[in-house]
C-alpha cells in the first residue's frame, strides 16, 4: 500500500488512473493495454488486456474493472488465463489543497502459481516489488496531476 497527497482535484486524478493507457505510462511493470469485448472506457465489467515487462521478460494478463466510482475509487481484478492473480485499487479522498490517493494491491495467486510465476517473470519478492512499483506510480501520478 502507498499513499500520497496531490495538489489537484479528485476528478482530474481519477481521470488519469482510470485510463489504462495513462496508468501504463505511470506504472512500473504494466506497460500497455488493449480494450476487450467492445469496451472503450472504464466502467464496471469492462475488460482489457494488460501488457507487462520486467527487463527482457514480457507477459500479458486480463483485467476486469469492478469499481469505477468517478473521483473516489478505481479498481480491477487481474487474471492469467483462469488463474486469479491480483486486485489493484485506487482510493481518492478530498484533502486540503487537493486529494489523497491510496494505492493497494492484493496478491491472489495460489501458492503453486506463486512458486512458478515469480521465477518466470524475474521477481523473487512480489510484495517488495509491488511496494516499489506503487511508490513510483504514485510519484509519477502526482507529477502528472500537478503539472
Amino acid at each position: 500500500m502507498g499513499r500520497i497527497d496531490i495538489d489537484a482535484p479528485a476528478e482530474r486524478v481519477y481521470a488519469l488512473i482510470s485510463d489504462p493507457g495513462t496508468l501504463a505510462e505511470l506504472a512500473g511493470e504494466y506497460t500497455g493495454y488493449r480494450w476487450l469485448g467492445g469496451a472503450t472506457r472504464a466502467r464496471p465489467g469492462a475488460r482489457f488486456r494488460g501488457d507487462n515487462r520486467n527487463g527482457i521478460r514480457r507477459w500479458s494478463t486480463f483485467c476486469t474493472i469492478d469499481e469505477a466510482d468517478e473521483g473516489a475509487r478505481f479498481a480491477f481484478e487481474v487474471t492469467f488465463g483462469p488463474i486469479r492473480v491480483s486486485r489493484w485499487q485506487y482510493d481518492i479522498e478530498q484533502a486540503e489543497g487537493g486529494c489523497r490517493v491510496t494505492e493497494r494491491t492484493w496478491d491472489r495467486r495460489p501458492g503453486w502459481f506463486r512458486a512458478v510465476s515469480g521465477p518466470v517473470v524475474g521477481v523473487r519478492d512480489r510484495d517488495e516489488r509491488n511496494r516499489a512499483n506503487i511508490a513510483a506510480t504514485l510519484r509519477r501520478l502526482k507529477e502528472r496531476a500537478e503539472s
